[in-house]
């Protein structure tokens, strides 16, 4: 995934030019009716002969075409610019709205230049009058599936997603020149010198567009320093999160220098100590910084160690829910996370404390809960999660979506015990949950309080109103949705439920008795 954003931009022109050139030459046979390329557009006889007998093949390539004709290929095209953009990735979206509009131009140009008219065995009933040399649907569909693919190779991480769009991009351009052909739109040279188009504006303005984006701080003042530091830099990495260990190490160490950093001290993490030791180790070892990659439960034992201890973390985001990072404007995209974690400001957040029956006193940095949204991480299979992501939690959701409603007692800041019905209880230390849903509107990461919401959707169907009013944001509390706030949250329940901190389950029990520790720990945030 790092390769191709610190690849050879010379090398990318050089090819992108020899495809052009290529194209190239092909006009100039194309205009001086060379008579070998005559005879492989004629394929030896007339399309028409083997295309228009199949009735249901028309009906199907005429869908194709459609699908991806002009104003079907400026859509996509729009949608991804914006997407990306939106998500903080302009670069990316600049770079897709340029390939594609000037892919869209030099087809017009080329056509007008070579001025080839289009196969006399295109349907009769649906004829196209403009130019035939090259193809617009070629040159738009290699453009676009080459830029999909650069797009999730930069800034996708699952490797199924990736795995994925490398083997359907190459598909939907093969399948787009060959409704090219079949339909009797083009000859074979057609397509290929949209191919030789598409491609080659590609590389060659991905050489000069470079996707990834600079350093968010590349502008900004430099941060007071406070105290002399040798700006030692302590990494802690979840080995399973990250696809290429050795890769990712390069870019850090790379960037970490051009930051003012000193060489990374790496720590892995392991099965039996997620993040604790290798914290505890960094702390000792007198680190100004100590960057956590993985999931939130990574990111959890590393901010709890260092808790009061003044040394920033610094967050990479490399799990399936990342709630921290996103509650914290943290991108997710790997180096812009890097760059934020080197050269970001620091911000004091809040560390939830959290004791119950059954199990040791801990911690979590963004949600506890009990009931159903604990069956929901309790029913995720691990090697599924590998291969869809977040996914695998929508599947288990609707799984449990019926966990039956338990009899549950609260108090709040040591008051008296109030008696409730909920069939998923959830403690925040952040507001939001994956795509933005709002669970907790009013929580804050740095407020000094914890947000309970109980929700009790009593049949299938109330689960409809229950979305609405959380998406809506509505205030009023009632049986279906209640909300408390305070420093300190106790809660039992009459019969055992599942239980988790920051989506790892901690095991069934009747009780969690949980604390707000404000302003505990140090973050590296956006300036």
């Amino acid at each position: 995934m790092l390769s191709i954003s610190r690849g050879s931009r010379g090398a990318r022109f050089a090819w992108g030019v020899a495809l052009l050139a290529l194209l190239g030459l092909l006009s100039y046979l194309v205009v001086s009716d060379f008579p070998s390329l005559g005879v492989l557009d004629d394929r030896g006889r007339p399309v028409e002969a083997w295309a228009t007998d199949i009735g249901w093949l028309r009906s199907a390539l005429a869908v194709v075409e459609d699908l991806f004709g002009t104003v079907a290929m400026t859509m996509y095209t729009v949608l991804l610019a914006v997407a990306l953009i939106a998500t903080g990735q302009r670069r990316s979206g600049v770079l897709v709205a340029l390939v594609m509009g000037v892919t869209a131009g030099a087809t017009t140009l080329v056509k007008t230049a070579v001025g080839r008219d289009r196969p006399v065995w295109q349907d009769t009933g649906d004829l196209l009058t403009n130019f035939a040399f090259p193809s617009g649907h070629a040159s738009s569909i290699t453009a676009l599936a080459g830029l999909v693919l650069l797009v999730v190779l930069l800034h996708v991480r699952s490797v199924a997603l990736r795995r994925l769009v490398a083997v359907t991009a190459p598909l939907a351009i093969v399948l787009v020149c060959l409704d090219r052909v079949l339909l009797g739109r083009h000859y074979p040279s057609d397509v290929v010198g949209g191919f030789l188009l598409g491609g080659g504006v590609l590389l060659v303005l991905w050489a000069v567009v470079n996707p990834p984006p600079t350093s968010r701080a590349v502008d900004a003042a430099p941060l007071p320093e406070v105290f002399a530091s040798e700006r030692r830099l302590a990494v802690v990495l979840n080995p399973v999160k990250v696809d290429d260990v050795a890769r990712f190490s390069s870019t850090l160490t790379t960037m970490a220098e051009a930051a003012g950093w000193s060489e990374p001290t790496f720590y892995e993490t392991t099965v039996e100590d997620p993040g604790t030791g290798m914290a505890e180790a960094a702390a000792v070892a007198g680190a100004d910084l100590v960057i956590v990659c993985g999931g939130d439960g990574t990111v959890r034992e590393v901010c709890a160690e260092l808790a009061g201890t003044g040394i920033p973390v610094g967050i990479v985001p490399a799990g399936t829910g990342n709630l921290l990072a996103r509650n914290l404007g943290i991108p997710l995209v790997l180096r812009s996370a890097l760059d934020v974690a080197l050269s970001g400001q620091d911000r004091a957040i809040d560390l939830g404390t959290v004791s119950g029956d059954g199990m040791e006193d801990t911690h979590f940095m963004v949600m506890a809960g009990m009931g159903f949204d604990a069956a929901i991480m309790e029913g995720v299979n691990d090697d599924f999660k590998r291969r869809v992501g977040w996914l695998a939690y929508v599947v288990s959701g609707f799984k449990s979506i019926m966990y039956p409603a338990v009899r549950v007692e609260v108090s709040v800041d040591g008051g008296e015990w109030t008696k409730h019905r909920a069939r998923t209880i959830v403690v925040g230390n952040v507001g939001y949950l994956q795509a933005g849903m709002p669970l907790l509107p009013d929580a804050a990461i740095d407020d000094g309080v914890l947000d309970l919401v109980l929700l009790h959707p009593r049949r299938l169907f109330s689960w409809i109103p229950l979305a609405w009013r959380v998406i809506a944001r509505r205030p009023h509390t009632d049986e279906l949705v209640n909300r408390m706030v305070g420093r300190t949250i106790s809660i039992r329940t009459s019969t055992e439920a599942p239980r988790q901190l920051d989506g790892d389950t901690i095991g069934p029990g009747h009780e969690l008795h949980l604390r707000c520790e404000p302003g505990r720990v140090l973050v590296r945030v956006p300036r």
